[in-house]
């Protein structure tokens, strides 16, 4: 079986370099490694951010193979190329924080925007945040191992679309951060040629967004005039309410049809997954990213999936329409039969990129917006610290201290705090309700090696079962705990140590963040739970 894969993989690495200039029943073929024996005109070139003095190999010069910083606002050109020619790949890195050659903050990929030219046209027709352009949503980093996008150990983004062009080709990287990019290494590997085949397409991408999406529309992935190949798509969904997201199926339309010829069965079924979407890395399709181990009963789940349409594309002659219903379970809180059922329309938000080659320059069906509408809004009605403890030295006896890192950038750290003994393992919190409305109580923490188990009360009165933090390795999780509408006024919160795993080193409790975070307003409309009292009936749906 692994022998067939790798054989499989290998040979698709063979053909997705030549899927721009060929032929529908070539295509269909495929092409294998037996390619590399068949000599085509060309001479490989390469365009870098290396340096060289060539006159002195001992220059420390030579070492400084990157603009060290590209300043907000500014736009750095990876690539100005002449052709006729064919780009084979494209890499880049760049850093990130934390880290210690960091001082003053660094951009993220999302923050980073990627625009090619063509042919000399004013308008790109690549234009897509760097992450989400190599399946890395939501500013975050993300291995993936697919035929055209590799992303080696989450921080080494590789491309290996193929992208013909007649005159020219000019390659940028926006920084729509406040703050600076750092060290960006890149390199564009390419072939002259003399000439092109005349049916030759252009390799496009274009980035959109819905936060969250709109009610009675179907998302919309691309919208396209001309002819060509459908050849990917990237989606990111964060989810706005409980229960499965993912019911909706891709309605993709040809050649201007007022019905779809292309209906799927749910959005897993089009990441060729089934039952749900696994984290999960292959040659044509994967889930770089699912938080919560994939738990669809939180509010805020987010899932990053990639579909390479290499061995399938869809072709169409005069335009294309690629869309995604939104609809899904949700909670009967939510639900005007009060009633969970699994075809709700649901407003959860939507990002993607769509991949294509086509005949001509791409029709601009959406503009990307600055990078500050970029990152999702957040749902967070109140925040409290974790690190707030250590001011107000609301613990018990033990050792207390600010824990930083990169689990915990957002807050700027986190409390890390192992108590004396069993009975020191508490640590309080207090918030404040402005408002009577529906909310999600939730507590941020970390797993490890050296935690307890602790019970959650509010106000005195026990929210839940008792959460247990003892995990192997590191992690930051969410603990969701109760849905409720609380009269405005102050609540104190209280994490009491009960015990421990009998794998775990000890009691300790690592807390991030305590969040009351918003539902979605339709559920202040029914209001089926307004008169609950919390004190007495708990739920959490689901």
């Amino acid at each position: 079986m692994l022998s067939r894969c790798l054989g499989k993989w290998c040979a698709a690495l063979g053909f997705c370099g030549l899927i721009a200039v060929a032929a529908v029943p070539a295509v269909a073929r495929g092409q294998g490694l037996e390619k590399l024996t068949q000599w085509q005109e060309g001479r490989s070139m390469r365009a870098g951010s290396n340096a060289w003095n060539p006159n002195d190999l001992y220059d420390k010069d030579n070492n400084l193979d990157r603009p060290d910083r590209i300043e907000s606002g500014a736009t750095y050109v990876m690539a100005d190329l002449k052709g006729p020619g064919v780009i084979t790949h494209i890499w880049l890195t760049f850093l990130q924080e934390p880290h210690f050659w960091v001082t003053d903050g660094a951009a993220d990929p999302q923050e980073m925007l990627l625009r090619i030219y063509w042919d000399g046209r004013e308008k790109p027709d690549v234009e897509a945040p760097v992450g989400d352009f190599f399946a890395n949503c939501f500013g975050r980093q993300m291995a993936v191992i697919s035929v055209p996008v590799i992303v080696e150990d989450a921080d080494s983004y590789n491309c290996f679309w193929h992208m013909p062009f007649r005159k020219s080709a000019r390659i940028e990287i926006v920084n729509q951060s406040k703050k600076p990019i750092r060290k960006l290494y890149n390199n564009v590997d390419w072939i002259k040629k003399k000439s092109l085949p005349e049916n030759t397409m252009n390799f496009c991408a274009q980035y959109n967004q819905e936060y969250p999406t709109k009610p009675g529309q179907d998302y919309v992935v691309l919208d396209a005039e001309g002819k060509g190949y459908y050849v990917g798509t990237v989606l990111a969904v964060r989810t706005r309410s409980p229960s499965w997201f993912g019911e909706g199926d891709e309605k993709i339309y040809i050649d201007g049809e007022k019905l779809p010829s292309i209906r799927g069965t749910g959005t897993e079924d089009y990441f060729l997954s089934a039952w749900g979407l696994k984290e999960n890395s292959t040659p044509y399709f994967g889930v770089p990213y699912l938080n919560q181990g994939g738990d669809d009963r939180i509010i805020g789940q987010m899932t990053c999936s990639y579909r390479w349409h290499v061995q399938d594309p869809l072709v169409f002659n005069t335009g294309i329409r690629v869309t995604f219903e939104t609809f899904g379970w949700m909670s009967p809180d939510e639900n005007k039969e009060h009633e969970p059922h699994s075809w709700n329309e649901r407003e959860d938000d939507f990002s993607s990129v769509a991949f294509w080659y086509q005949m001509g320059p791409a029709k601009k069906f959406t503009t990307v917006p600055p990078a500050a509408e970029r990152k999702l809004p957040s749902l967070e009605r109140v925040i409290t610290w974790g690190k707030d403890a250590l001011a107000s030295g609301r613990h018990g006896q033990g050792r207390a201290k600010l824990e930083e890192g990169k689990l915990y950038l957002a807050s700027g750290g986190q409390l890390r705090f192992q108590p004396r003994s069993l009975r020191d393992g508490w640590v309080d919190y207090s918030f404040e309700v402005k408002e009577k409305e529906p909310l999600r109580l939730l507590v941020e923490a970390t797993r490890g090696p050296d935690s307890g188990i602790y019970q959650v009360t509010l106000n005195g009165v026990k929210i839940g079962k008792p959460i247990d933090l003892y995990r192997p390795a590191t992690d930051l999780w969410e603990f969701h705990l109760m849905d409720f509408w609380p009269e405005p006024g102050k609540y104190d919160l209280r994490l009491t140590c009960v015990g421990k795993n009998e794998e775990s080193e000890g009691y300790g409790i690592g807390v991030n963040s305590i969040r009351l975070r918003e539902r979605r307003p339709r559920v202040k409309a029914f209001g089926y739970d307004k008169d609950k009292d919390w004190r007495k009936e708990q739920v959490i749906y689901e």
